[in-house]
């Protein structure tokens, strides 16, 4: 990749796990009864078909990783876990009663925080709760976040005969050096330990979740976990670039100085290095920061234009509606996003009031649905066309003037009607869907609200 390129495209922008992002949401016009409107049409729109999917955080840490952007509540009190799984399922006994049947869920996914954080005990009585007030769908898809060092074979066994047939481990990086600044310290010996028995147990999909551009990350740092990752062969890859916010999240991102971190050119060749590795290695990218092996299902729905993207990440089937449950959770009904508060004595406080826990949301517009087809056609398929679905809006010829410079430097094709991004575009996908994003042009943040995007 060209220099020039990095410092060109190489400027702060979102990641796109929803449109409008999350600081563009018109909270004015929000309110929790909208929310529920369109929760509940959303809800009659799919539960018979496809079902609905949920989204459940687990906050609990017992350390605090220095990179990491999560919401999370560092404690080694586990006696803290009863009264979180109470408050998580009086939150869906709430949106249960606002349902004229019993939800059919096609997708749960417990993320963190650290959800191996709790025993399996208590992981038992979540999802046993769950499905006292609900349906699985036909071909349901489970997964969680495991945590390599304390997820022990009773947990994965449990969360197996529960259902959960994926399993995505933090990795990072395996420099010991990167690992003391990060504060994870996380031997090669845990992270196979836990892969060998998903394997065993008979996990159909399991993931690893390795970074560029943390602090002291060498090209030789990346190669090395990039081949003990290969050693192990987990079905797909998320390949994260480090995503350095410390004026967001205050002194969790404050472990290391700036000039620990490699800058651009330096960043770049990380990326281009596990890439090409990875390539190697038999590893596709489906999508934006993600890889997968031929036999894996995203691979398969990448092939077949069935890939989804939204705050869950990249998956293999649609739903229309996602439950966000938990401190700091956000839903989707499609027509409306919401968020739940991310303190936990709110949380608490508003649950005990008979409340749902939400604080802000957004109602999304004709014209936002329409840019929020474009994005998730270029983060999932890399191309997009506004003759086909309705999705001509009355900017597109300015987005069209915009690309115009990307489609010089060959990152995408403008074809009438349509664009594709290019093999050389494809690292520059944030950059592609800044131009769709009408709310980032017509508002710039007045202060640095993201990562960067090279």
């Amino acid at each position: 990749m060209k220099i020039s390129l990095i410092q060109k495209y190489n400027v702060p922008g979102p990641r796109y796990t929803s449109y409008p992002t999350v600081p563009y949401w018109n909270e004015a016009e929000f309110s929790d009864q909208k929310w529920i409107e369109t929760f509940q049409k959303a809800f009659k729109e799919s539960n018979s078909q496809n079902g609905i999917s949920l989204y459940i955080h687990l906050p609990f840490c017992e350390s605090m990783c220095t990179f990491c952007g999560c919401n999370k509540r560092i404690t080694k009190n586990h006696s803290v876990e009863e009264t979180y799984i109470k408050a998580l399922l009086k939150e869906w006994r709430l949106y249960c009663k606002l349902l004229p049947e019993r939800p059919l869920i096609k997708e749960i996914h417990l993320g963190g925080g650290t959800p191996t954080f709790f025993s399996k005990n208590n992981l038992e009585a979540l999802i046993n709760g769950i499905f006292s007030f609900a349906n699985k769908a036909d071909q349901y898809e489970f997964s969680f976040e495991g945590h390599p060092n304390n997820t022990t074979y009773e947990q994965l066994q449990k969360l197996y005969d529960l259902g959960f047939r994926r399993v995505s481990f933090g990795v990072q990086d395996y420099a010991e050096k990167v690992q003391k600044a990060i504060h994870r310290i996380q031997p090669f010996h845990n992270v196979a330990k836990v892969t060998f028995w998903a394997k065993a147990i008979g996990y159909t999909s399991i993931g690893h979740d390795i970074i560029f551009g943390l602090p002291f990350q060498t090209v030789d740092d990346v190669v090395d976990t990039v081949e003990k990752t290969y050693s192990l062969k987990p079905d797909r890859l998320a390949f994260y670039s480090y995503a350095h916010v410390p004026w967001i999240k205050g002194n969790g991102q404050r472990g290391y100085n700036e000039e620990n971190l490699p800058k651009d050119v330096e960043k770049r060749k990380l990326y281009e290095t596990g890439k090409k590795l990875l390539s190697k290695n038999g590893y596709h990218e489906i999508g934006m920061d993600h890889f997968a092996l031929e036999s894996d299902s995203l691979f398969k729905a990448s092939k077949t234009n069935k890939l989804h993207r939204n705050f869950m990440g990249y998956s293999a089937s649609k739903t229309q509606l996602m439950i966000g449950l938990g401190v700091s959770s956000i839903s989707d009904s499609w027509y409306s996003f919401a968020q739940n508060t991310k303190s936990l004595e709110d949380y608490y406080q508003l649950l005990e009031w008979d409340k749902l826990p939400i604080v802000k949301g957004h109602i999304l517009n004709d014209e936002d649905l329409i840019i929020r087809k474009h994005i998730l056609n270029l983060t999932c398929e890399f191309e997009t066309s506004w003759t086909k679905e309705n999705l001509y809006f009355e900017d597109v010829e300015n987005v069209i003037a915009d690309l115009r410079e990307l489609e010089k430097d060959n990152l995408i094709v403008i074809a009438e009607n349509k664009i594709r991004i290019t093999e050389a575009g494809k690292p520059f996908v944030r950059n592609i869907c800044m131009a769709f994003d009408l709310h980032l042009k017509r508002k710039s943040p007045e202060t640095n609200l993201f990562s960067m995007t090279v």
